[in-house]
């Protein structure tokens, strides 16, 4: 069912034009739960609203009410929403759209082994992805928009092979979105830091319009952790940068490189809030006691971990440090390539995922579990009151046939419409 729209008297809370701005009408919004009487959340409460958009901001909500009489005589552009549910926009917190497979044709990826093995691959790969990797970065943008994410970590290669080709390309695919799209990018050593001899490539990408230097399995690939990660600090530190390393590495050297970190960013304030680990998968070897432990740290001093979230032994302890409240976030890590197959750009899907994983199957759980893919904006608070969209927002949103977000997560419904700051672009 699409969306229509017309021309009509109705009740547009200014006198706008057409031009300016559009009444979103018969649009579902979540108001609350409902509870048993064990106070357990057993539903999620929705009305219907009208919302009026102008420039690019939610300028008014208004709920529906019986009757039809218009409280003024202003023409605006009114769209119907079909009383589909209005869920944030999601965002894509680690994904690789720089040497992507996407946009040429199926490929499997063609695994050979240890990530040195990997290494050496994508020494012979990156010259055939290089001539083509703007267009097809524009497609990964168009595929997650299609899904409804307005916003990615783009985590792109810095390495002697590809020099700063693979940044400069995916910068100007990016700029060709930036009317509908947002991004963070963090310069990434795929080929170690030392063990390729980036640090100089890195420190030029810091120069340019990026957000976080990374880092890759210090321990593993560039022999040298203390050395490795020093240098990804001081980079990012010297330029103002964020932090976000990937760390494959499982026990012991994974909790080495975590503990080394907690130090560093302990002893740098500006920091906190600015460094991520992704994959991590060390967490999920460790014991409780230990896990409990480094989550605490991980919470004090704003040290976030990003998930793709695996399936299998890699599964990530994702409940044990939600609960002592560290920033968990979610990425899809790619639409195909020579690592794997199997990214879809669906964040909804990987919100799903969690749910399967962690067993949230009752109402109140898999509302919680669209946090995973919003960057923790939700319809509603912890206790159920409404706190989004509220006036003064950006127009951000997606429409989908569902009921509420526990059925959405669970169900996986169609985008109907993405909006990005007032403009629909699905």
């Amino acid at each position: 069912m699409k969306l229509t729209e017309q021309n009509i008297e109705n009740n547009s809370p200014k006198n706008k034009t057409d031009d300016e701005g559009f009444l979103l009408s018969n649009v579902r919004l979540e108001t609350g739960f409902m509870r048993n009487k064990y106070n357990e959340v057993v539903a999620t409460e929705t009305s219907l609203f009208d919302l009026f958009i102008f420039n690019g901001k939610i300028e008014s909500i208004t709920k529906k009410k019986l009757t039809n009489e218009s409280q003024t005589n202003l023409d605006v552009k009114t769209v119907d929403a079909n009383e589909f549910l209005m869920l944030p926009t999601f965002q894509d917190m680690h994904i690789h759209i720089d040497k992507t497979y996407y946009g040429s044709g199926w490929q499997a990826a063609p695994w050979t082994g240890s990530i040195k093995d990997m290494i050496r691959l994508e020494e012979k790969l990156i010259p055939k992805l290089l001539p083509d990797s703007q267009r097809k970065a524009e497609e990964c943008i168009q595929l997650m928009q299609s899904y409804g994410s307005t916003f990615a970590r783009c985590h792109c290669n810095i390495d002697p092979i590809s020099g700063l080709k693979s940044l400069e390309h995916l910068l100007l695919a990016l700029d060709n979105y930036q009317d509908s799209f947002d991004w963070e990018i963090a310069a990434f050593p795929q080929h170690g830091i030392l063990y390729s001899q980036s640090e100089g490539l890195l420190r030029e990408a810091a120069q340019m319009d990026i957000d976080f230097i990374g880092g890759l399995d210090p321990t593993v690939v560039d022999g040298d952790m203390k050395r490795s990660l020093d240098i990804m600090f001081d980079i990012a530190l010297d330029y103002d940068k964020g932090v976000d390393i990937h760390l494959h590495e499982d026990l012991p050297s994974g909790k080495a490189v975590m503990e080394y970190m907690i130090k560093r960013v302990k002893e740098n304030e500006v920091l906190q809030g600015k460094t991520f680990i992704t994959h991590a998968y060390a967490l999920a070897m460790m014991p409780q006691k230990e896990l409990e432990f480094i989550a605490e740290q991980f919470a004090e001093y704003g040290i976030g971990i990003v998930s793709s979230v695996p399936i299998g032994k890699q599964a990530m302890p994702i409940p044990t440090l939600r609960k002592h409240n560290v920033n968990v976030l979610t990425g899809t890590d790619n639409l195909m390539d020579n690592f794997s197959p199997f990214g879809t750009g669906d964040m909804l899907q990987k919100a799903n995922l969690c749910a399967q994983l962690y067993n949230w199957t009752d109402e109140y759980r898999l509302n919680r579990a669209l946090k995973m893919i919003t960057n923790h904006t939700l319809p509603l608070d912890d206790q159920g009151e409404q706190v989004w969209p509220f006036v003064g927002a950006d127009a951000d949103f997606i429409l989908v046939n569902a009921s509420c977000s526990a059925e959405a997560v669970a169900r996986l419904p169609r985008r109907e419409a993405v909006y990005y700051k007032g403009k629909v672009i699905l």
